[in-house]
């Protein structure tokens, strides 16, 4: 099944006009899939994802356990655009992390038992330091760059990062200074529609984003896993609704985007996938601008 499904989107990439972002009214779609680095379980969502042939972009938490294992999988493909998920709260009850720079480095990052806190809201009540925030968000980057990957952006674990004034400017700051680039900054219409719909709803979601898209660049943001015990026994404090089941829902998700109804969906539209290596490539770290709002 994987290899006729690698096949058929061999046939829609090549049916696609790819050759530049030149051409009149094109669609084009970033699949951004995030998480990646948080758990096995995930990890093994993103191999089965590449496995089908898609381009991905691919969002790694470097702050989290499981990184060094997203880390060779991503170096056995390096046709895949990586991205840091720049990690700034721990929001699994019974699971947790904390910071990268360490926890004495960071005091205002960290709760009593020095992991991060489970939201933005609760970080920020805290008087997180923006020094501190710049130290850690700096150490994140630093174990991407050792871990031999090719990075090629940063984006925003819950949004964090760029939630409020003082961290978006050393979001920025940080993005200029290592030359990456920057999710949402280069004018792409987010969406993320499958994240709400029930697991079995999933695909029926994807196939409406896709009818729905304008010319231009969008992105649609995924998050993938392998259902089982290891993401079934994980709860977020912050919400037990409407994805109480969350396991299930990132399986749902995996299965809507190696689906052929997706890349049905893709080929009947003319959809032209590609990453966010390529979209920088394309543009130039030049053209990011700050998104309205």
């Amino acid at each position: 099944m994987r290899r006729r499904l690698a096949a058929y989107i061999c046939v829609l990439l090549a049916s696609s006009p790819t050759s530049g972002f030149g051409q009149a009214d094109p669609i084009y779609l970033i699949i951004r899939t995030d998480d990646v680095g948080m758990s096995h379980s995930v990890n093994m969502g993103l191999q089965r994802l590449i496995d089908t042939g898609l381009p991905v972009s691919v969002s790694v938490m470097f702050a989290c356990p499981w990184y060094q294992e997203a880390a060779e999988i991503l170096k056995r493909h390096p046709e895949v655009a990586v991205g840091i998920h720049l990690t700034l709260n721990s929001e699994w009850k019974y699971y947790r992390w904390g910071p990268v720079a360490g926890r004495e480095a960071v005091p205002t990052l960290v709760d009593a038992d020095g992991y991060f806190f489970q939201s933005a809201e609760a970080l920020y009540k805290n008087h997180a330091d923006p020094r501190e925030i710049e130290k850690e968000l700096r150490a994140q980057i630093e174990r991407a760059r050792r871990s031999g990957l090719k990075v090629d952006y940063v984006d925003f674990h819950m949004g964090t990062a760029t939630r409020y004034p003082e961290f978006r400017e050393v979001t920025e700051r940080l993005a200029r200074e290592y030359g990456l680039g920057m999710s949402e900054y280069f004018g792409e219409a987010m969406d993320a529609p499958q994240y709400w719909a029930a697991p079995r709803s999933k695909a029926d979601s994807l196939v409406a984003l896709i009818a729905r898209l304008r010319p231009g660049v969008n992105a649609v943001v995924t998050h993938v896993g392998v259902d089982g015990p290891e993401l079934g026994a994980l709860v977020d404090m912050n919400t037990d609704q409407p994805l109480p089941e969350m396991s299930k829902n990132r399986q749902g998700e995996l299965d809507a985007l190696t689906s052929q109804r997706f890349t049905g969906a893709l080929k009947a539209r003319n959809v032209v996938l590609i990453t966010y290596r390529e979209l920088i490539t394309k543009q130039g770290l030049k053209a990011m601008r700050r998104p309205a709002g």
